[in-house]
């Protein structure tokens, strides 16, 4: 089966095509734009099937991050993945930002607790916590620095992500560290997914609320019947 992984839940528009059954990646292209995925991925996904001698008529299956990451990101890249699922009668896969650094710290360290974890500003860790053969000890949640820096510090655990740092600093003990990133290689999500068995839509991973809200005071009355 061949596979297509997308990812836009960080600053890079990325994509990855991956063969199952040979369990390699034959076609990839990746750019760090920081925004503007919008734009630029359907161009990625081209160059990434042109690479691969591909077309979209082979795909069997379409991989995607779902976060948590950049909110516009995270959504062009799922409704981007949806939408070729629709159109190409294929199943859709997603996969999280934290575990496929978890699984990235494990190719790198060994089986090993991975504690997963996003610096999302407002002082705000988005995290999750995996045993050392990628199953969840606990779900992607919004910690604080304390709290993170607990759940760390209960076992032998290595720390990836942005927020690996401030964790460490927080528990004040030593740790080993995987990728320190915002997200993983696209490769990782691709083979993530070809592991998964296809279930619901993806969905984004949205740990916060947005910011965006509505004003009361422009609300219009309901007219009553």
């Amino acid at each position: 089966m061949i596979l297509l992984a997308i990812d836009c839940a960080a600053s890079l528009c990325a994509a990855s095509v991956y063969d199952t059954e040979a369990g390699k990646e034959i076609g990839r292209s990746v750019r760090d734009l920081g925004k503007g995925h919008a734009e630029h991925l359907m161009a990625v996904i081209d160059e990434a099937l042109a690479q691969a001698e591909k077309a979209y008529a082979d795909l069997g299956r379409i991989a995607v991050s779902t976060g948590p990451g950049s909110f516009t990101g995270v959504r062009v890249g799922v409704s981007a993945a949806r939408g070729f699922s629709l159109a190409l009668k294929i199943p859709a896969v997603g996969v999280t930002t934290l575990e496929a650094l978890a699984l990235e710290t494990r190719h790198a360290l060994g089986p090993r607790p991975v504690f997963a974890a996003l610096d999302a500003g407002r002082d705000e860790i988005h995290a999750a916590l995996y045993d050392g053969h990628g199953a969840v000890l606990r779900e992607p949640a919004v910690l604080t620095l304390g709290e993170a820096a607990a759940v760390a510090s209960s076992g032998q655990t290595v720390l990836a992500g942005t927020a690996a740092q401030l964790v460490a600093g927080a528990a004040d003990k030593p740790f080993e560290f995987g990728p320190m990133l915002a997200t993983a290689d696209i490769g990782t999500y691709a083979r993530l997914a070809a592991a998964k068995a296809p279930g619901d839509r993806p969905k984004p991973v949205y740990l916060r609320a947005p910011d965006a809200k509505p004003q009361a005071g422009f609300v219009l009355p309901r007219e009553e019947k």
